[in-house]
């Protein structure tokens, strides 16, 4: 074989390994979970306990599990950095979400409501932005693409609450927000039970969770959390890489 010849097989085979390499990677990363709702230190704790990657601190004054910034903080300052603290709004102004975000010294906003992209483009100068969309009778998943500089969070539809419903949403609806979104989680009616089945269908980055890991509003179940994670954990190991 020329020296050419062993040049080119040489170089293709480093571009298959890489190819491969990026794929094997891709198909290995685990859907990472956050538990939302949670209101103590102790809880806080559990969750990391369990590995999870995101915890949701509700600031929504109306929500069963609402908390002040200042416990908030307490919280962000009582778990390790590894995991990030997620502040959950509602229908807020940007100088509010700012306000509360900075005081509970959380760096990612989770937006539900009418926040509109330039209220999220704004806010993503400072935090990481999740922007939540519920799948009601209006929403249309390049809906997303509206919202370049956020994350997405797919929740189901409820007329009176946001979020810790136990309601499902729409999993071919938010399968279908998956091109749109850089970084989709999945929310809206997860445990144990069908989260492999959710993780399946819709291929997100993340799933969310609430109700179904509590015994009360705020409380958390630390035996269905750690349920959950397994079952989030052994649905990554069998599911197949998602080609936008």
């Amino acid at each position: 074989m020329s020296d050419a010849a062993a040049f080119h097989r040489n170089a293709l085979q480093s571009c298959v390994l890489r190819h491969s390499s990026f794929v094997i990677f891709f198909m290995m990363t685990p859907v990472q979970i956050k538990i939302c709702g949670v209101t103590n230190i102790r809880d806080a704790r559990a969750c990391t306990e369990q590995g999870v990657s995101m915890i949701g601190l509700n600031f929504y004054p109306q929500s069963p599990r609402y908390i002040e910034p200042q416990v908030g903080r307490r919280i962000v300052e009582a778990i390790s950095r590894s995991v990030q603290a997620v502040g959950v709004f509602v229908d807020a102004s940007a100088d509010d979400v700012r306000s509360t975000a900075n005081t509970a010294c959380v760096r990612c906003v989770q937006l539900h409501g009418d926040f509109s992209p330039a209220t999220c483009r704004e806010l993503a100068r400072e935090f990481r932005v999740i922007r939540a969309f519920c799948t009601d009778e209006r929403f249309q998943p390049e809906h997303a693409s509206l919202f370049p500089q956020c994350d997405v969070l797919v929740d189901a539809h409820h007329p009176n609450l946001r979020g810790g419903t136990g309601l499902a949403c729409d999993w071919p609806a938010a399968r279908a927000t998956r091109p749109f979104a850089r970084f989709l989680i999945l929310s809206g009616g997860l445990n144990a039970q069908n989260v492999g089945h959710a993780i399946a269908t819709v291929a997100p980055h993340a799933v969310d969770v609430c109700s179904s890991v509590e015994s009360a509003p705020g409380a958390k179940d630390y035996l269905a959390i750690k349920n959950f994670v397994a079952a989030v954990r052994m649905a990554g190991r069998s599911v197949t890489a998602f080609s936008p």
